[in-house]
């Protein structure tokens, strides 16, 4: 079992940057890949960002590639989503997920069914 529990979302302005955390409970943190999601108001949660198991690797989506960094620190079980010249369409709900099926040789680390454990979210709201 994990557990995870996001903090950092708010609201800001247009061009500024937030940093989402990410804690998990648990021994086996480093054993799952970590991904965020985000789900806007009326419509699906969509892939945001992903790291594997030892943080070498990354994938991102199109829209925050650029602008969004993950990472991960296996020691103190979190993972963070550092978001840099925000948009107004980037405002949703963060998820923090964590799962022990992905692979970083396809494209599962994009689908969210693919992930065994889900944060409750956090707010992120930016305004023109």
């Amino acid at each position: 079992q994990v557990q995870l529990v996001e903090s950092g979302g708010g609201l800001v302005q247009a061009g500024d940057s937030l940093r989402l955390s990410c804690a998990a409970s648990g021994r086996t943190f480093s054993s799952y890949a970590m991904g965020w999601f985000r789900q806007a108001p009326g419509k699906e949660r969509e892939f945001v960002a992903h790291i594997i198991r030892n943080g070498i690797s990354t994938h991102y989506a199109d829209s925050v590639k650029g602008r969004f960094t993950i990472s991960r620190d296996n020691a103190k079980n979190t993972v963070n989503l550092q978001m840099n010249s925000l948009k107004p369409e980037d405002t949703a709900v963060y998820y923090c997920a964590a799962s022990s099926r992905v692979s970083a040789m396809d494209d599962s680390f994009r689908v969210s069914s693919m992930y065994n454990y889900w944060g409750q979210g956090t707010q992120v709201t930016v305004s023109r």
